[in-house]
């Protein structure tokens, strides 16, 4: 989602002897100063990349740390070129420039402030040639298509949220990291909030806090009569079950009931709660009153898992222990649906610990059937299995082990045969490949309610929130 006026073309590492001439590389290059925007003793990679996307400058000068600014440049769609002050600072470039050849990220070019322009001498970085460049030339290359990481992913969720304007209710409202989120949101315009609680108890602990709840809803779901309408509301929903008025009553007096019957009655577009309270909490109430979507008979998620480069989705690794072939191809529809609406072009691979007919058992024959039927269903989607892991990610793994596939060794979306399996593998790659985990994203209800884990941070909530805004719209 890169701004239809963004104006940025190079990012510029100032390095040896030209970190002193920041100056004279901005007068020269009509850049922006990084500087101006972050602060220097310690760089945060969020702020640098909105302050990448608002310069109305076609170059900024960087930090002069070559993985940062290189991080900074593929994000912005921008080209990384690197820039020493004069000619005995060669072997600086040398293996500045190595060291990102070695990373996969090769520059754009070098410069060297005093020599003569159109030097024209190539330098050599891991058997690789990279060109010298004029100065003044920076100013004009190319824009590039940016690479999605993290930080651009985030960037770009609250963007698409903000442009929902959708209404959320957050049960917790004696929670640090809800009200603390909540103010966050508020602060860039996300969303509508509603926050259920004591509104006394919550503003003065937002006062304690240094946090502006003034444009959120503060609601006593004890007080008032929309406790006795939901009530009601919920005694006809599930008199079938013999609840009774009373028994629904008591019912209401829970948070995820009222917040669920608030977005339900469409007072709110979308829950998110959990941070304090059990899946189960959060998502029973749904399956209760929101009930599951037309054509769903499950209720499954889905995370998306964000690195550099790369953003992929995992399904389903927190609702369904055991799913059955049927209950699997619809979880493969569902979430080829989610991801695409998230900018995942859906690819789907259904995992297990064999390709194709090279292994046997119950656990295969499982994901082959619902291969097969999810063919059936959906004949439009890119889908194949079973696929194990590498044979889905790695492209001259998944042509030898099944040769044609057009999702084998291009899969974008993958569904595992059991939570088991899902939740591991999701929570490996969180931990050990640096990915920012988005989820877990409930798919096929009714309206989007939304899980937190109980150690859910602040940033953890505010995407949930984010991502529930943009599923409500």
């Amino acid at each position: 989602m890169v701004p239809a006026d963004a104006t940025l073309r190079a990012v510029i590492s100032p390095l040896a002897t030209a970190t002193a001439r920041r100056s004279d590389i901005v007068e020269q290059t009509n850049a922006a100063d990084i500087f101006d925007h972050i602060r220097p003793s310690t760089p945060d990679f969020a702020e640098a990349l909105d302050a990448a996307y608002s310069t109305s400058a076609p170059v900024l000068v960087g930090t002069g740390e070559i993985t940062f600014d290189s991080r900074l440049a593929a994000a912005s769609g921008a080209a990384h070129f690197l820039v020493a002050g004069t000619s005995q600072d060669i072997t600086t470039l040398q293996l500045a420039s190595g060291q990102l050849v070695r990373s996969g990220v090769r520059p754009a070019g070098i410069c060297i402030l005093d020599a003569t322009s159109g030097h024209s001498n190539a330098l050599e970085a891991q058997g690789q040639a990279i060109k010298f460049v004029a100065l003044e030339s920076i100013g004009s290359a190319e824009r590039r298509t940016p690479v999605i990481g993290p930080e651009l992913f985030e960037r770009n969720l609250i963007a698409k949220a903000r442009a929902k304007q959708a209404h959320i209710v957050l049960p917790e409202g004696d929670d640090d990291r809800i009200l603390t989120a909540a103010h966050q949101l508020l602060e860039h315009k996300v969303c509508a909030l509603t926050i259920l609680g004591d509104p006394d108890a919550m503003a003065q602990r937002a006062k304690e806090l240094n946090l502006d709840l003034s444009g959120a809803t503060l609601t006593d779901p004890t007080q008032g009569t929309q406790l006795e309408e939901f009530a009601q509301e919920f005694a006809e929903l599930r008199k079938h079950k013999g609840v009774s008025l009373d028994d629904a009553r008591e019912t209401m007096k829970d948070i995820s009931y009222y917040a669920t019957m608030m977005v339900h009655k469409g007072i709110a577009d979308g829950m998110v709660s959990g941070a304090a309270h059990t899946t189960a909490h959060t998502i029973k109430p749904s399956f209760q009153i929101i009930k599951t979507a037309p054509g769903s008979s499950v209720v499954s998620s889905i995370f998306l898992m964000v690195m550099d480069g790369v953003l992929w989705a995992f399904g389903d690794c927190a609702v369904n222990p055991n799913p059955t072939p049927d209950q699997l191809a619809e979880i493969v529809a569902v979430s080829a649906q989610t991801a695409a609406q998230f900018g995942i072009d859906p690819k789907v691979a259904l995992l297990s610990y064999s390709t194709g007919t090279s292994g046997a058992g119950d656990d295969v024959e499982a994901v082959t059937a619902a291969v097969e039927k999810a063919k059936q269903d959906h004949p439009d989607l890119q889908l194949d299995g079973p696929l194990q892991f590498d044979a889905a990610v790695v492209p001259s793994v998944g042509q030898k082990k099944m040769p044609g596939s057009s999702v084998a060794g291009e899969a974008t979306v993958f569904i595992f045969p059991d939570l088991n399996s899902g939740n591991i593998t999701y929570k490996a790659v969180q931990r050990t490949a640096d990915a920012l985990a988005v989820g877990p994203i409930l798919q096929g209800l009714n309206k989007p309610v939304n899980d937190l884990s109980r150690g859910a941070t602040v940033p953890d909530i505010v995407n949930t929130v984010a991502i529930t805004a943009i599923q409500a719209g």
